[in-house]
């Protein structure tokens, strides 16, 4: 499947995801503030299967959450976080994502 048909499929999933999680379907998925929530490890199996996405990115929040980045081969990446309870919410996806190389501080000046 082309980049941009990946791209298109994984935006009307996530929109269909958005109708369940708003009380449309059932199952115990739920909307906090907007985002689109579930059992954390049900989710992450939904993302890699579908989009083959996997996370190559995470960090501790000061509250207990984490928040993960997951990206695919081709650039397709989502932004997860999960609260202490296991509770996991789609933050954010989209397309074009880059790994950067940090740099090292220059020493003295």
């Amino acid at each position: 499947m082309s980049f941009i048909g990946k791209f298109i499929k994984k935006s009307l999933l996530l929109a269909l995801f958005g109708a369940f999680f708003m009380g449309v379907g059932s199952g115990g998925a739920q909307a906090q503030g907007g985002a689109l929530c579930g059992e954390r490890q049900g989710v992450l199996a939904q993302l890699q299967d579908k989009y083959a996405e996997a996370p190559v990115s995470m960090g501790l929040a000061a509250n207990g959450s984490v928040l993960e980045v997951l990206t695919d081969d081709s650039g397709t990446w989502t932004i997860l976080l999960t609260n202490p309870q296991g509770l996991a919410c789609l933050v954010a996806s989209g397309r074009h994502w880059r790994s950067i190389k940090r740099k090292k501080p220059e020493q003295g000046t």
